[in-house]
């Protein structure tokens, strides 16, 4: 348990500025305060459930799932019960790869323990080979931090800066 940071510029674009841009324009005509707290509850729900949506596309679950959003401080918690290690730090990384997200507060258990991932912030010029070669001592292991990372890699080259991937043990 505890706090995962990302960039909160980087990642999956799931609700955008357009989104944000109506949501203020909105705030800025409604006349009282319960107004602004609804409409922000509703944000928040709303890019909760853009969350979710996407862990399930990565065919990615865990019993009694749940992820709250905060728009005011850019902040994910999400709780529940994954089966292993590897699927509850894949959901981590689904709740915070994501724009607009700063930070994941993990709240979520394992059904069977095991060793604990690291994680890497890809940086300009970055490749999964020279990410292996770093944690590994050999380039040639790129694929298990591919491996590791599907389904939200779909191309060993298709990383990005600001990104968050996780390190299995070797």
């Amino acid at each position: 348990m505890g706090i995962v940071s990302f960039f909160k510029e980087a990642g999956e674009k799931l609700f955008g500025s357009k989104d944000t841009e109506a949501a203020a324009a909105a705030a800025a005509q409604a006349p009282s305060q319960a107004d602004l707290q609804e409409r922000a509850r509703a944000a928040n729900d709303a890019a909760a459930q853009a969350i979710e949506k996407y862990i399930a596309a990565q065919s990615l679950s865990a019993d009694g799932l749940a992820v709250e959003f905060d728009g005011a401080s850019s902040a994910v918690t999400v709780s529940g019960q994954a089966a292993d290690q590897a699927t509850k730090e894949k959901i981590l990384l689904c709740c915070g790869n994501v724009q607009g997200v700063a930070s994941v507060s993990d709240l979520m258990t394992v059904a069977q323990p095991a060793d604990e991932s690291q994680y890497h912030t890809v940086v300009r010029g970055d490749t999964l080979s020279a990410i292996a070669k770093k944690f590994y001592g050999n380039a040639n292991l790129y694929p298990k931090i591919f491996e590791a990372n599907k389904p939200m890699l779909t191309h060993p080259d298709k990383i990005y800066p600001g990104q968050l991937l996780r390190i299995p043990p070797n």
